[in-house]
């Protein structure tokens, strides 16, 4: 098992990542600083820059050949989300500060060290194998936290209409939990969301028989969608689920029937569930209560599986070997770019340190989570390397 502190140069990269303010969709000059080190290692670096003016991103994919058609690629994010009240941080969030046996700044866990980690994995990697038959790639935007329109989702089209494709892939988001390996994510919920807005005829409460409620049409109707079980989900995922977000209706006077009333919501669907069959259920309820609606969809992802393969079994190794840990597979939390990722590239799974306190205020990562890190990232290219050779 390894419990050392981190290394040198992945504590170094990581602050030196951090260091810059580079909140959606602003890199700062995170993927410049990448590439130059990744172009001594002979890597071909590309930018794929995308977006208008107003909001422009910055892609990179850099691709180092092997001596097969296999590739791995390193995916992930330079962008973080806004620091929020400077005064409630007890340092500087784009200032790297050691306290307490961690590294605080914004992007320390999500997810800076993990690219700084993964840089410093390849050269290692490369050190003792300089021509490896796996091929190894990064795949980097800075419109993660954003909208996500114009970064990983640009990339993988350009890379699928040219063929150029990758074989695995790993993508640095913090995964874990309390220590780094304890916890992998082998998939991901899919997600849709909904606007919903119920029509009625507004008009004075006094009088309500010259008025149409929509709050009360609506009523036996979301009770019903409440109750609905969408699917039983599946060894890897939970079932689908629905949830309301926002409910608005009214003037705001207490003495006005309202004129419509318009209710936010979304699916967080796993594979046993397809959009389409989700959309159409959920409307038959709608005009089975003779409601008079207006509706608009928005899929922010599909979901996805890797189920236990090669890449699975490398990265289960990897951490095997460098924490002692056996990891457990997952498929809860949030989207992640491996959405994108996983239309174009067979095997996506994400891995990296805890996410205790992502988007937080005092963001952090214990400096003993990076040389573990770094060291489950190099195994894991060593591991599937090996697998090539054989």
């Amino acid at each position: 098992m390894n419990t050392a502190t981190p290394c040198h140069d992945t504590l170094r990269l990581a602050e030196q990542l951090i260091s810059k303010p580079s909140v959606t969709p602003n890199d700062a000059g995170c993927l410049d600083l990448i590439a130059d080190a990744l172009k001594p290692l002979g890597f071909e670096c590309e930018f794929m820059d995308s977006g208008p003016d107003t909001f422009r991103v910055r892609n990179l994919w850099a691709k180092r050949a092997g001596s097969t058609r296999q590739t791995l690629a390193f995916a992930g994010h330079t962008d973080v989300v806004p620091t929020g009240p400077l005064t409630q941080w007890d340092s500087d969030p784009f200032t790297p500060t050691h306290r307490d046996g961690k590294l605080f700044g914004r992007g320390a866990s999500d997810m800076k060290t993990s690219l700084a980690a993964m840089v410093v994995a390849v050269q290692e990697f490369l050190a003792h194998n300089p021509e490896p038959k796996l091929g190894i790639a990064f795949l980097l935007t800075s419109d993660e936290e954003g909208p996500a329109l114009d970064g990983t989702v640009v990339v993988c089209k350009a890379l699928q209409a040219r063929g150029e494709a990758p074989q695995f892939c790993i993508v640095g988001e913090p995964t874990s939990v309390l220590r780094t390996g304890d916890m992998i994510k082998n998939g991901r919920r899919g997600t849709m969301s909904g606007k919903l807005t119920v029509k009625g005829v507004q008009g004075h409460i006094a009088y309500p028989h010259m008025a149409d409620n929509p709050i009360h049409r609506l009523a036996p109707a979301l009770a019903e969608l409440v109750a609905i079980r969408w699917d039983e989900g599946n060894a890897f995922f939970p079932p689908t689920s629905w949830q309301v977000s926002n409910l608005h209706a009214g003037t705001g006077a207490s003495n006005v029937i309202p004129g419509d009333c318009t209710v936010d919501f979304n699916f967080r669907f796993c594979t046993e569930s397809a959009p389409e069959s989700l959309q159409q259920r959920l409307t038959a309820v709608l005009d089975k209560h003779d409601l008079q609606y207006e509706l608009t969809w928005t899929i922010g992802g599909l979901p996805f599986l890797t189920t236990p393969g090669s890449l699975v079994a490398a990265v289960q190794q990897a951490i095997a070997d460098e924490t002692g840990l056996t990891t457990e597979l997952s498929t809860t939390g949030g989207t992640s770019d491996g959405r994108f990722i996983a239309q174009i590239c067979p095997q996506v799974i994400e891995f990296g340190p805890p996410n205790a306190t992502i988007h937080k205020v005092n963001e952090h990562v214990a400096l003993s989570d990076i040389a573990p890190l770094k060291g489950v990232y190099r195994r894991t290219l060593e591991q599937l390397n090996a697998g090539l050779s054989a």
